[in-house]
């Protein structure tokens, strides 16, 4: 998918530089530039080419700066995200710029690898950004509390009465939890563990979402995600081993615990329930999935060992030729008369 740039310099130099360093990406159609002499102009570009990506703009340019032009562009579209590039690289503007949105800061003369990274730092970062709104929208991301104030801003009569529709889907249910954090969450700072488990969460968030999973919820050091759509199965399993790799690339902690996070998953597939489960009264509603599916996954989830990832039988066999996978014992359930077949996902 073509990406747009807009470059705001009054150097008509910075042009033919940044025509000659992208002709590749721009002969591919990676990326499109679009150019501006000043911020003013600027902002007419945008209006004309409302799908502009993010912006590179200088700080010293004449009817309308960098500075000013970053605090305009914060107004129209926070999505929008702009790296000042300038040979004015003292700390004061780089403070100034920051505080007022800029994404990051390149000095002039250019280094041309650095800007190349930075530019694909911030596409990424806006990739992310949109697919989540998108996911908000779409109903495929945690749902916090859907309220009247919460309906009115995500739109329109049609949104709120799709957030009301019950249905019963087929998909995939994945539970992953923190082994060995809630020792850790009893004897740190709340700070410290606060910091830590968001980290976590968001490594393992990243993953979910690059498999077009969504976030059901968070519970207390778990996550709850939801795969739909075709191979749901397939990509929870690719999620869930890109969770488990990534989590243990990360390091141990800073503190004096020394913690070395690990994760189990549980894994499993079938019809749920997917509607606003909640208080009306108390205007707290979940737009979540529930039934046994569910309920069978988080169960294997804690027969898990730490780094882990559990399946039922019936998930094995939709994938066994395609991931690498071992017996093992079966699992005791509650509520349920025989013992649970599942399988490890190994690779």
């Amino acid at each position: 998918m073509k990406t747009k740039i807009l470059v705001v310099d009054d150097e008509e130099d910075l042009k033919v530089l940044i025509k000659q360093r992208f002709r590749k990406k721009i002969r591919e159609e990676e990326y499109d530039f679009i150019f501006a002499e000043n911020g003013r102009y600027a902002l007419e570009q945008l209006v004309e080419h409302p799908d502009v990506d993010s912006v590179l703009s200088d700080i010293n340019m004449p009817e309308m700066d960098g500075l000013t032009l970053l605090t305009k562009l914060n107004e129209q579209n926070l999505l929008l995200k702009s790296v000042i590039v300038s040979a004015y690289g003292d700390m004061e503007n780089i403070r100034t710029a920051m505080n007022r949105g800029a994404f990051d800061f390149i000095t002039k003369p250019i280094d041309f690898k650095d800007l190349e990274l930075t530019i694909e730092k911030t596409i990424a970062h806006v990739a992310i950004l949109k697919k989540t709104m998108q996911a908000v929208k779409e109903n495929n991301i945690l749902r916090m509390y859907v309220d009247e104030t919460v309906l009115n801003f995500m739109g329109s009569r049609e949104y709120e009465s799709s957030l009301m529709i019950n249905e019963t889907i087929e998909g995939t249910v994945m539970f992953i939890d923190v082994c060995g954090f809630t020792k850790i969450s009893e004897t740190a700072p709340a700070d410290v563990v606060v910091k830590m488990i968001n980290t976590y969460f968001d490594c393992m968030v990243r993953e979910i979402l690059d498999q077009d999973g969504f976030i059901d919820k968070f519970i207390g050091d778990a996550i709850m995600a939801v795969f739909r759509g075709d191979y749901h199965l397939d990509r929870a399993l690719d999620a869930a081993l890109a969770v488990r790799n990534a989590i243990n690339t990360l390091p141990a902690s800073e503190d004096d615990h020394d913690y070395h996070p690990k994760v189990s998953i549980g894994i499993k597939s079938g019809e749920m329930i997917s509607g606003n489960i909640g208080s009306a009264n108390l205007k707290r509603l979940d737009y979540t999935v529930i039934g046994d599916t569910v309920n069978t996954a988080a169960r294997i989830q804690a027969a898990a060992a730490e780094n882990q990832i559990l399946i039922s039988e019936q998930c094995y066999v939709h994938v066994k030729e395609s991931f690498q996978c071992k017996k093992l014992e079966p699992i005791t359930m509650k509520n349920k008369s025989e013992p649970l077949i599942v399988y490890e996902v190994l690779e």
